[in-house]
């Protein structure tokens, strides 16, 4: 199989379709829209489907309907469980989507799911792809993302014109790999923030400029991609969101589950994961589920009594 459809993926020719137009969604969207693909748009809120109108794209009323108007559809939503609604249900993406479709869910959801639903495309001779990314919006917007791909191989790499509009896409193997790469990646990041909000309170505390700590560890080994993208923001308290919080809780929740599910050789201990898991649930009971995860400073200056 070298590819779903016997011709190239192109502007002129294949028709995307795109479900959730959220912080992330949005500028993906967009910039598909700019390389001069034609969209149609569906969201569960109209009114967050509107700017990408402005720009061109079609809105449509059901995930159905998407599927009916394209060749390939991506998805990225709240949590699991609107990934299974909105590709699954009568009313979804795969009863509507022609054979040889492809359906691309870049949602953070469950690796179990990612390979129902490559099962279900594949009975009715379509493709799924779970393609979770990282990068917060700053890297949609800039087409930086990084792009976790799991799924058939072939499908990825008939699909890279299109995730090389949004990023770069590593092929991690086969369905549900995606997703399992994308808990990695937050398990690894959660406490990447975790240790700079508490690299930052202990500097504060003894006294030290915090702009000049930034820049002091910034280039040593302890510096990180995550240390330019928020530390100045920490500093500031500036804490909106380029990923909220309550979605990192649901990451790591699910992280942890996939690993109690695993079979007994496969066991994976990570007491860090866990304990970044309760810092954040901790954000989210003192009522900051809606910022930004780099907030998580938040917790540890309270923990501090501040």
């Amino acid at each position: 199989m070298a590819s779903p459809y016997p011709k190239a993926i192109n502007p002129s020719q294949t028709r995307i379709g795109w479900i959730g137009t959220g912080i992330m969604g949005a500028p993906m969207a967009s910039r598909l829209l700019v390389a001069g693909y034609s969209l149609t748009v569906y969201n569960r809120t109209l009114e967050k489907a509107l700017p990408l109108q402005s720009q061109g794209a079609r809105v449509v009323t059901s995930p159905i309907e998407v599927a009916r108007h394209s060749d390939v559809v991506f998805t990225i939503v709240g949590n699991s469980r609107d990934v299974n609604q909105v590709t699954l249900d009568p009313s979804g993406v795969l009863p509507g989507l022609n054979s040889g479709g492809v359906v691309v869910d870049m949602t953070t959801s469950h690796p179990a799911l990612a390979r129902e639903i490559f099962a279900a495309a594949r009975a009715k001779g379509c493709w799924s792809v779970d393609a979770p990314v990282s990068g917060a919006d700053t890297g949609a917007r800039e087409g930086k993302l990084a792009i976790f791909a799991g799924g058939d191989g072939d499908v990825v790499a008939w699909l890279k014109p299109l995730f090389d509009i949004m990023g770069k896409a590593t092929y991690m193997g086969e369905a549900g790999c995606g997703q399992s790469c994308k808990f990695a990646n937050q398990i690894t990041g959660g406490a990447v923030l975790v240790g700079l909000s508490e690299g930052l309170v202990f500097a504060e505390q003894a006294g030290l400029d915090l702009n000049k700590f930034l820049d002091a560890v910034r280039g040593g080994a302890a510096g990180s991609k995550l240390m330019e993208l928020v530390g100045e923001k920490m500093i500031r308290k500036d804490y909106r969101p380029t990923g909220y919080a309550e979605y990192l809780v649901k990451d790591l929740g699910m992280a942890l589950d996939t690993l109690e599910e695993t079979d007994e050789q496969r066991t994976v201990v990570v007491p860090g994961a866990a304990l970044t898991k309760q810092l954040y649930c901790a954000m989210v009971a003192n009522g900051d589920a809606k910022i930004g995860i780099h907030g998580v400073k938040t917790v540890i200056e309270r923990i501090n009594g501040k």
